[in-house]
């Protein structure tokens, strides 16, 4: 077999004689279990500089994730809300009682670009209009916090990885996962051969409430006068005003990106993130609509399956997602890397690493020195490390959505890229809306994850 830089940093942690120890060793937490075959690990964030400057935002987009995008964004020492942007009357109203009736409040973004005293914007539209108001705030000299997917389609990505080329702005697109205690301890994990060589992986994410399957409350005085229907619908079909299409956007596919581009980019981004991948050569996708038949013009259940390529950072594998609309029994999300040696169970919280071997069955020389020292010690026990570890946050954690602003406020004041900047932005939001064309299309689709371009 080909040795790839994962292989080789596996046989070099094999040669350790302790993979397991070895790995668990390097949190230094405290150990909880005792006798227990499991153990438990305590991830903990260091406490963040003190702001060295005042950062001024402005929200364009103050529906659901908007507003909690906001609420995030000022926990962080040193930011402040100067102005917001809605097309709904209600929501810039909402706004105003949030945060201060002096906040300036439009319905028009590009007004808010135009205003000196916006440092950095948070994009939190519905997907469709993500690449435009991204690609006119970096180049108004804004950085911007985007919400997930990046763009709405694939043709757009390259417009924004050149804004944000040009600007010299930070961009950074807001799957929060990204930044968590749980995706930095996969990696670590990862790289240090953890799991042995990475085989396959899959994705889960499951719901079980209306709002979960965006059946998104409808305000009484929705109508024509308190939307800006004709701004909305400026850069797509028109249609007469449609409240549903509005405050339930992410059911049509002229303004969301349907279960993939709202759930899969995350599972993306956090698979991308730990494996250092730039995705997969090809994309296969089916399911349909099974439960919520509302008007919707997309699956309720859809399963995804990828082929990833050899790279000198991690070995071919596969991957399978799925994402349940319909689950009798709870709403649960999860990431799991299978390797030759073990695997790994990955949330934003928690990681669970299990071992199947501590040694490598292909190894003969290994394998035979073994043999000789349990003859040399008259089969004297040997020490084993154990079976699973279970690393999870400390009491108080703020959570991933608090460290990704962190990040990005950081970048902001320090002149730096991002992690999640415009091209990882792209290359996890490709994978997630080719799944939509093949599935609209009913035929698998080949993507170039380094080129960034259809094969």
């Amino acid at each position: 077999m080909k040795q790839t830089k994962n292989t080789s940093s596996r046989r070099a942690f094999v040669k350790k004689m302790a993979v397991g120890a070895a790995v668990l060793t390097t949190a230094g937490p405290t150990i909880l279990a005792g006798q227990s075959e499991v153990r438990q690990f305590f991830l903990a964030r260091e406490k963040s500089r003190a702001p060295n400057d005042h950062i001024q935002i402005a929200l364009i987009g103050a529906g659901g994730m908007g507003t909690e995008d906001a609420k995030t964004a000022l926990q962080i020492p040193g930011v402040r809300l100067v102005a917001a942007c809605d097309l709904y009357a209600g929501r810039l109203e909402d706004a105003r009682q949030r945060w201060g009736s002096d906040i300036f409040t439009t319905r028009d973004y590009r007004e808010i670009l135009e205003r000196s005293d916006v440092d950095a914007v948070i994009i939190g539209t519905p997907d469709h209009w993500h690449k435009q108001i991204s690609v006119d705030a970096l180049l108004k000299g804004k950085s911007a916090y985007c919400e997930k997917p990046m763009v709405h389609s694939i043709s757009e990505g390259p417009a924004v990885v050149q804004a944000q080329q040009k600007s010299g702005r930070t961009y950074q697109v807001g799957s929060q996962g990204m930044s968590s205690l749980g995706n930095e301890k996969a990696r670590e994990l990862f790289e240090s051969g953890a799991i042995g060589q990475l085989i396959y992986a899959e994705g889960f994410w499951a719901r079980n409430s209306p709002v979960g399957a965006w059946q998104y409350a409808i305000p009484k005085d929705a109508s024509a006068e308190t939307v800006d229907w004709e701004r909305y619908l400026s850069n797509t079909t028109r249609r007469d005003f449609d409240p549903l299409r509005f405050f339930r956007w992410r059911n049509y596919r002229d303004y969301g990106t349907g279960v993939s581009g709202d759930l899969f980019v995350h599972l993306f981004s956090s698979l991308h993130f730990i494996t250092s991948s730039m995705g997969p050569n090809k994309v296969m996708a089916t399911g349909g609509l099974r439960f919520w038949k509302d008007g919707r013009e997309v699956p309720d259940v859809l399963l995804g399956m990828f082929d990833y390529p050899e790279t000198a950072a991690h070995p071919a594998f596969n991957l399978s997602l799925r994402v349940n609309f319909v689950d009798g029994t709870s709403g649960s999300t999860y990431l799991r890397m299978v390797g030759s040696e073990g695997a790994m169970d990955v949330t934003w919280n928690d990681v669970f690493l299990r071992k199947n071997l501590t040694t490598d069955p292909m190894d003969a020389f290994m394998a035979e020195k073994a043999d000789e020292l349990d003859k040399a010690l008259s089969g004297r026990k040997r020490m084993l490390p154990p079976a699973e570890a279970h690393y999870t946050v400390e009491e108080g954690y703020k959570g991933a959505h608090f460290d990704h602003f962190a990040n990005f406020f950081n970048a902001v004041r320090n002149g730096k890229p991002a992690i999640e900047d415009a091209v990882f932005g792209y290359r996890a939001a490709a994978p997630a809306l080719l799944c939509n064309d093949s599935y609209f299309q009913e035929k698998p689709v080949r993507w170039d994850p380094v080129k960034m371009q259809l094969g």
